[in-house]
């Protein structure tokens, strides 16, 4: 039998970006679809939506009415679209939990850390439902220090790693390299570093467009 297709993915995206929430199950629906026939090495690579963002975050009615000039109806629909969407691909949103948006820098140092634990996919997906699902402040160093423990990561350690301000500069250049190939809004999927899948979107997309990848490969 000839070798499975070689896939390398990168999952450029941010903890407080709802889109990228729903991109990554679409994204593992997928894969799970396509089974043995290709071999995927999947990365996470970080993108802050608000770099700028102060530590003690900011009102999130407050913050998309700035930012977009979104009204309550308008942040209300949106709020529910994206719930739904959630919903279909087995992600829960709970919108009435999420008062802030937050500054995620340590968030993606921890997940830096992660992959060399091998354990970045699980954190990613724990840190993702720690703000959507549980409402949680994962700007906290107690929060983010709690969540790598309960998937199975030396809490002792990641809190060093936090304290210690370990990755910055690592975390910094993989954002300006992706800043520097034109990646501006998230969650954006490149493949084998030619291809780009961006958006949310459905697990027929990420599907169809992987095989065709593959075969090319």
């Amino acid at each position: 039998m000839p070798a499975p297709s070689s896939l390398k993915i990168d999952f450029v995206s941010d903890v407080v970006c709802p889109w990228c929430a729903i991109g990554l199950k679409s994204l593992e629906e997928a894969l799970q679809r396509l089974g043995d026939d290709v071999s995927v090495n999947l990365h996470f690579q970080p993108f802050e939506l608000n770099p700028q963002m102060a530590p003690e975050g900011e009102d999130i009615g407050e913050h998309l009415a700035r930012k977009y000039g979104s009204t309550a109806e308008q942040m209300r629909q949106n709020q529910e679209a994206i719930r739904q969407r959630g919903a279909d691909v087995g992600f829960t949103f709970n919108m009435d939990k999420r008062g802030r948006i937050v500054n995620t820098f340590d968030a993606h140092r921890l997940l830096h850390w992660a992959a060399l634990e091998g354990r970045q996919p699980e954190l990613k997906q724990a840190l993702l439902a720690a703000y959507f699902t549980d409402g949680r402040d994962v700007s906290s160093r107690d929060v983010l220090v709690e969540v790598a423990g309960s998937i199975g990561l030396d809490a002792a350690v990641a809190r060093q790693v936090l304290d210690e301000g370990r990755y910055a500069q690592d975390v910094r250049a993989q954002e300006q390299f992706y800043q520097s190939q034109g990646i501006r809004a998230v969650p954006s999927v490149i493949v084998n570093d030619r291809y780009l899948i961006q958006g949310g979107q459905p697990a027929e997309v990420f599907e169809e467009t992987l095989r065709k990848i593959a075969a090319e490969a």
